[in-house]
């Protein structure tokens, strides 16, 4: 029997896959194939933004003539749209071919949902909270030299735009002893680089261990690797996150640390709990100890009651942090959270051409600190090989991807790359 997995949204729901491949590979699926072959199909969906759930349910839908075909095919919903209140109702009843629907608190159920679809019609099952932190499920890991380890789950931060926790539960944290022991087996199974994952890694709290004696503790397994985290909250960045970042080679100097916007106004809006300058205060200290650190963030344009004046704002943030580059959004109303019900909605025509201008902006940053590269010597992770572009890629420590050429099977390794050009967030160059 074969799977196919479709993943929306984070690198949390990306990592979840990989779970979800090796929950089916225990269930006796041997292998990944493509949909029109496969016989379970698992949509591991996100509701963030709207888009993303009107792309699953476009892409579920395009299933309906497949499965009539395939008699014997399951298809199984779940991830953070099956989790929110009322959709699983919805799913079912709109796309009634739908044999199975789960959400995000189990998981590790799915082998025995699909025992029970033998005897059952339809099977929805959904948890109102994980129970713990370790669910046995054992991940196919599918994105070699890079592993996900999750150290959080859920958030309890509820910003006002976000469903986050609301169908992630509440925060937990897990056990700095399991999370050392799960380091310590991919090193030793050949993996390069290793992101801790959390809703809000800088929140996580084993005990007496906080996150940055956890990254120190990461850090210090033995081996050449490269450890980066995310996300983080500016609220919780501390001085000696940035201390234990200083300390190992081994962490990345590359820091995504979401602003949201530029308007301490919109930010009390929207429940970030800091102030643009406080947001300032942790960049200047992250670049006063770490001058070479680059900073990435995550931008919202058009959220309630946002003025030219707040967005304005927003655009010279991105100058003043000099981020590297950003994920922009149109902010998305999301039904359950406070903002959706706030007055002062902003039309999609200005919210639109709000974002295109933040995007250039973003982008001029981008090629800027992209351009410094040219004719210096980067290591790079090779990741992969483009059959299209016919090179290897790979990131290099603050993130940037490069590309090379090489007679010689790169996958897995460091090498010297002297880049050439740049292209936006792109690096080209050749080995050395």
């Amino acid at each position: 029997m074969k799977y196919h997995i479709v993943t929306y949204g984070c690198q949390m729901n990306v990592h979840e896959s990989e779970k979800i491949a090796g929950l089916l590979r225990s269930a006796g699926y041997s292998e990944e194939a493509p949909v029109e072959e496969a016989d379970i199909v698992v949509f591991n969906t996100c509701c963030i933004r709207e888009n993303a759930e009107n792309h699953a349910f476009g892409n579920i839908g395009a299933l309906k003539k497949l499965k009539r075909q395939k008699k014997g095919m399951l298809i199984a919903v779940g991830g953070c749209m099956a989790q929110e209140a009322g959709k699983a109702e919805l799913l079912v009843r709109k796309f009634p071919f739908i044999d199975i629907v789960f959400g995000t608190h189990n998981v590790a159920e799915l082998p025995s949902l699909i025992e029970r679809k033998r005897q059952e019609k339809k099977v929805v099952s959904l948890l109102p909270d994980r129970a713990a932190t370790e669910d046995g499920a054992e991940a196919y890991r599918t994105s070699y030299p890079n592993a996900w380890v999750n150290i959080t789950y859920g958030c309890n931060n509820f910003c006002t735009y976000c469903i986050v926790p609301y169908v992630r539960g509440r925060e937990k944290s897990r056990s700095a002893d399991r999370i050392i022991e799960e380091v310590r087996a991919l090193v030793a199974a050949g993996y390069k680089e290793i992101t801790l994952l959390g809703q809000n890694v800088n929140s996580y709290r084993d005990g007496e261990t906080d996150f940055p004696a956890l990254l120190d503790r990461v850090a210090s397994v033995d081996g050449k690797f490269r450890v980066r985290f995310m996300t983080s909250h500016p609220k919780d960045f501390s001085a000696r996150l940035v201390e234990v970042m200083k300390k190992h080679d081994k962490i990345c100097n590359l820091l995504h640390l979401p602003a949201q916007s530029g308007s301490s106004r919109i930010l009390s809006l929207m429940n970030r709990r800091y102030t643009r300058e406080q947001y300032l205060e942790k960049v200047a200290l992250l670049r006063r100890e770490i001058p070479e650190a680059e900073i990435t963030t995550d931008l919202i344009v058009g959220f309630p009651t946002e003025t030219e004046e707040d967005f304005a704002g927003t655009l010279s943030l991105v100058e003043e942090a000099d981020f590297s580059s950003a994920f922009t959004f149109v902010y998305s109303p999301r039904t359950g959270t406070k903002a959706a019900t706030m007055e002062g909605q902003i039309p999609e025509e200005v919210s639109k051409e709000r974002i295109a201008r933040l995007i250039g902006r973003v982008n001029e940053n981008t090629r800027r600190k992209s351009e410094r590269y040219v004719g210096k010597t980067i290591e790079i992770l090779c990741e992969d090989f483009d059959a299209k572009k016919g090179l290897y890629l790979g990131r290099e420590p603050l993130g940037r991807m490069g590309y090379f050429a090489s007679a010689e099977n790169c996958v897995g390794k460091f090498v010297q790359m002297k880049v050439t050009r740049a292209n936006g967030v792109s690096l080209y160059g050749e080995l050395i």
